[in-house]
This record gives structure tokens, C-alpha cells and sequence, in this order.
């Protein structure tokens, strides 16, 4: 009975080398951002719940970003830590032109140009109150195109200090095509928009609020006034479409892990290429189940990478793709 099977699936899967021939989806560390954290002075700071991951000076970030380029990793995405004295409610801080993100830009760049930078536009690691924007003045909401003036003076800020992608984070409506306004008129044209377009008000970002030190927001106003629904699925794609008419260069889907029915219909919606951000929340998961012996910890990392990646991800921003990149290097020697 068994002769009588004229095809037979597992022939495809007998051999590692024939595996890697037939894989239908491949990923490098080209397809991959680092995010790294950059605060004034002092020690480095290991996140306790994000194992690995630090947050150090300009100095700091600049062996990181040397460590970035040995392993083949094409860009880093740089968040900022302030002060909290330096914090207020309009996040004045966020418009010094000699703040950190700017001398972190300028100094990576200086020292590693080929090397893309990617800066975040949002202003809760500036504001007191921790919110994404500027609030009403009876502090009830978000205010909209108030925020986005204030978005559009940082995107300016950073691409003229030399980053190579402004990542506006905030989920404003219409701060994508007003970016692009700004930044053409400053005369940054080459300045790519990498849209936060589908960023949902997420149980996984904690960790990476203790990383940046930005405060988790109470009182009256939620972020989920302004971060999309997890339960919607086609109001996310509506706003990567609504980003891609706006001018963004790239969309992209945050969290990655738990929304990868998102990142497959955003794919097939635009028409321009599709980054997703493993989060603070799913890379610290990982790692837990790891710490208990409950996961293979790099055997996760990659299947959870790839699964990204498989759902249509061109970029993948994840805290794994250093450890990713050293590890594929020692498989291609």
C-alpha cells in the first residue's frame, strides 16, 4: 500500500539541506532594527525585566552600535531616557537642540555613517503626564493637532541631526502627512517616515516603560483614546492606509507576536514595505519561560522571529536582533 503514494510531502522536509532550499520564508539580520536606549549620564542600568537589554550613556550606545555593525544589523532605533526634573507637560525638553536624542543621533552618525538611525517622534518620554502628545488645557484629552505641531517640530529636530528614519509613535490622526510637509520644507526630503500605523493599546509595552522611565498614565485620560483597539483587526489596516496615502516610507504593526493576522492583512493592503515591533512584553515572556527551563531560549527567539516574518514583515524591530544576527553569522562561517 505504501508504494502506491505518488507524493509524498515529507520527501521536501528528509535533509537540513533541502529544508533550507524549500524554506518559503528566509530571514537575516538585514531584516532586522535593534532598539537601544540612551540616557545622559551615569552607570549603565540593566532593565530587570528585560534580561540583556540596557540603558547606558552616549558612550555606551556607541559600543552597542559597533556591536551592531560587526554582527550585520542595517539600522538601531534610539529612545531616549531624560531626567524626570527635565520633564514638564508640554515636554519642552523634546525641542532642545542640544538635547540627548539629538547629540545621540549626531554622535552615532559621526561615528558610524553607514549605519541607519531611526528616531522615535512621540512625546511621553518628555511630558510629566506620560501621554504620547499635548493635553487639552482643562486635561481631559489628547489634543490632536496641538500634538501634531509639537510632532512635527521633533521629526524636524531629528532628521536634521542626521537620523535617517523619524518614527512617529504617537497615533495622532494626520501627523503623517504633516511630518512629510515639515520635513520637505526644511529641506530633509530624504528623510524617511517609518509610520507607528497600527499601534495598539497593548498589555505587552510595561517593560519597555521601565526601560525608557516614562511614566504608565492615569487619571482621566486613557491611551486608548488615541492606540487602536486590540479587537480591531480592519481599523488597523485602514490606518496604514491612510499613512501610506500620507506619505509614510514604511508602516508598521506594534506588537508583532500576538498580531500577526494584522501584519499578514496590512501586507496585502499597501503597497509599501511593512516593519513590525516585537515588543518589550513578548521578548520578556520569552525570556521568562527560558529562566524556568520551560523554552529552548534561542530556539524560541528565531521561530518567534521568523513567524514575523513569515506573516509579511519586510523589518522587524526586536531586542533579539543582536543575539539573532551574532548567532546567524556563526552559522554562515
Amino acid at each position: 500500500m505504501s508504494a502506491s503514494l505518488p507524493i509524498r510531502p515529507r520527501r521536501l522536509r528528509s535533509s537540513e539541506a533541502i529544508r533550507r532550499m524549500v524554506a518559503e520564508s528566509r530571514l537575516g539580520p538585514e531584516n532586522l532594527i535593534l532598539p537601544l536606549f540612551v540616557q545622559e549620564s551615569g552607570p549603565d542600568f540593566d532593565v530587570p525585566s528585560m534580561p540583556g537589554v540596557k540603558r547606558g550613556n552616549i558612550d555606551s550606545l556607541l559600543a552597542s552600535c559597533e556591536d551592531s555593525v560587526q554582527a550585520g544589523l542595517p539600522a538601531v532605533a534610539l529612545f531616549p531616557c531624560l531626567d524626570p526634573a527635565l520633564k514638564d507637560a508640554a515636554g519642552s525638553a523634546a525641542f532642545d537642540e542640544d538635547g540627548l536624542i539629538v547629540r545621540a543621533i549626531k554622535a552615532v552618525k559621526r561615528e558610524f555613517p553607514n549605519l541607519l538611525v531611526a528616531a522615535d517622534v512621540a512625546l511621553d518620554p518628555f511630558t510629566d503626564h506620560g501621554h504620547d502628545g499635548l493635553l487639552t488645557a482643562d486635561g481631559r484629552d489628547v489634543a490632536n493637532d496641538e500634538s501634531v505641531e509639537a510632532l512635527c517640530r521633533l521629526a524636524r529636530i531629528e532628521a536634521a541631526a542626521g537620523a535617517d528614519l523619524v518614527a512617529p509613535s504617537d497615533m495622532m490622526d494626520g501627523r503623517v502627512a504633516a511630518i512629510r510637509s515639515a520635513l520637505d520644507s526644511a529641506g530633509l526630503q530624504k528623510t524617511l517616515i517609518l509610520a507607528y500605523s497600527a499601534k495598539f493599546a497593548s498589555a505587552y509595552y510595561g517593560p519597555f516603560r521601565e526601560a525608557v522611565g516614562s511614566s504608565q498614565p492615569g487619571g482621566r485620560i486613557s491611551k486608548k483614546t488615541y492606540q487602536l483597539n486590540p479587537a480591531n483587526a480592519r481599523e488597523a489596516v485602514r490606518e496604514a492606509l491612510l499613512d501610506e496615502a500620507e506619505g509614510a516610507d514604511l508602516v508598521m504593526v506594534k506588537p508583532a507576536g500576538p498580531y500577526l493576522d494584522v501584519i499578514r492583512s496590512v501586507k496585502e493592503a499597501v503597497r509599501i514595505p511593512v516593519a513590525a515591533y516585537q515588543v518589550s512584553g513578548e521578548y520578556a515572556q520569552i525570556h521568562a519561560a527560558a529562566r524556568n527551563g520551560w523554552l529552548d531560549l534561542a530556539a524560541a527567539r528565531d521561530e518567534s522571529l521568523l513567524a514575523i516574518r513569515r506573516a509579511g514583515a519586510d523589518v522587524i524591530l526586536s531586542y533579539f536582533a543582536l543575539d539573532f544576527a551574532r548567532a546567524s553569522s556563526l552559522l554562515t562561517r
